[in-house]
């Protein structure tokens, strides 16, 4: 067997993680070592890899580990079947690079995923080990995101709940049957089960005590799950009810969505085209939407065909286009509801009008130094000095908002 350098397993393993999609640090709560006592922070600002959904700029270290796995799913590079160059971190080495990375300011945080080794518990014993060494061992107070194992005893997910700040279960694809025919060694309802669980023991957890009156630390940022887009025939439309029934289900901060890419090195790979990456940022956009703005699913796809969301433009302004009858709205009038709906006007636009217009008749440029998209807002508002005329009933309307054509390359 080549035994392998600490360098080698960090390059494996960190590019064997680029799949899980989990990573953004937000909703936790602030802790930091300003004071000399510990280690980390979940504030600060570094050398920066994702997007949180606050719009902070953060950076984990994030990786898997080990890409060992007993489990053959058709759609993971990682699977049993997969001939991959395999890597395996011990807890140790983990709890070493998390330190030493943040001490260089590289890392915020540590988002950790693994494959499954020997068995479901072994492998969550492991991570909850290296959640612990870092917090009671090292007192590191950074960002710590682990995925969790489904099928491990509801003991490790709790412990694990204690050290870290969110916690995951995938739910792996949009349709149990599609589960059931790519993944068969996974159990939907094993992993329904788990996200359960761990939402009781967060309302559990989040009930004030009878002696101190405070509640328990355990997974202050909650938990979220991932779901891979395009392996199956699932739509759009197919990918966004399930979210929805998962978020008013099990009580998720986050749902993320990961392209399918095959994977050419095996023939158990499937005879799929990788799906563009503008279908995973349409799906976001919905998403948004749906939590944030007011829009069902039904209202987003309604006008799209054979239930896909239209990649040249973002569902809210395809929303836009198709119900021009609810357009112009006057944005001295409008309420927050109808506000939202205006392409080019986000949650925090619209609060900044409906703050201003107390004081004041809004203008265009007062619309513009508020922080509005006039670009896309200006044929569906009317304010004191402006009027979309006719602009709404023109035919090549949606051309106005699409990227110009590029020349492709020969090349």
């Amino acid at each position: 067997m080549v035994h392998l350098q600490l360098r080698d397993k960090l390059a494996i393993l960190s590019d064997a993680a680029k799949y899980d999609a989990s990573c953004a640090s937000s909703g936790t709560t602030k802790r930091h070592s300003a004071d000399g006592k510990g280690l980390g922070s979940t504030e600060s600002m570094g050398i920066c890899h994702a997007y949180a959904p606050d719009g902070r700029c953060i950076s984990l270290l994030k990786i898997l580990m080990t890409n060992f796995c007993m489990y053959d799913c058709v759609y993971c590079v990682n699977r049993v079947s997969s001939n991959v160059q395999r890597a395996r971190f011990t807890p140790g080495e983990v709890v070493w690079l998390t330190l030493e990375f943040y001490r260089r300011n590289y890392i915020e945080g540590l988002f950790l995923s693994s494959g499954i080794i020997k068995s479901p518990d072994e492998t969550m014993g492991d991570m909850v080990r290296i959640a612990r060494d870092l917090r009671l061992t090292h007192h590191f107070r950074g960002y710590i995101h682990l995925k969790t194992i489904p099928d491990a005893s509801p003991d490790l997910i709790e412990q694990a709940g204690l050290f870290a700040d969110r916690l995951s279960v995938n739910i792996e694809l949009p349709s149990d049957a599609s589960v059931a025919r790519l993944a068969p060694q996974k159990s939907p309802q094993s992993i329904r089960k788990s996200m359960a669980d761990l939402k009781m023991k967060i309302a559990e957890h989040g009930e004030p005590t009878m002696v101190t009156k405070k509640t328990k630390r355990f997974t202050p940022a909650g938990q979220s799950t991932q779901m891979i887009v395009g392996a199956d025939a699932s739509t759009d439309a197919d990918v966004l009810a399930r979210s929805a029934s998962l978020y008013s289900g099990y009580g998720l901060k986050r749902v993320y969505y990961s392209a399918f890419s095959p994977i050419p090195d095996s023939s158990n790979a499937l005879p799929l085209i990788k799906p563009p990456l503008m279908r995973e940022h349409r799906l976001y956009q919905a998403d948004w939407l749906t939590r944030f703005y007011g829009f069902s699913v039904q209202e987003i796809i309604a006008a799209q065909p054979e239930g896909m969301l239209d990649l040249a433009i973002d569902p809210k302004l395809s929303w836009a286009l198709a119900n021009r009858d609810k357009f112009p709205i006057d944005v001295n009038k409008a309420s927050r509801e109808i506000l939202l709906r205006v392409p080019g006007f986000g949650t925090k636009t619209v609060g900044r009008i409906l703050s201003s217009r107390r004081n004041k008749t809004l203008r265009y440029d007062d619309l513009v130094r508020i922080g509005a998209t006039m670009a896309h807002a200006k044929p569906f508002i009317a304010c004191a000095d402006w009027t979309p005329g006719q602009s709404l009933d023109r035919e090549g309307l949606k051309q106005r908002f699409m990227p110009p054509p590029k020349q492709l390359s020969l090349f």
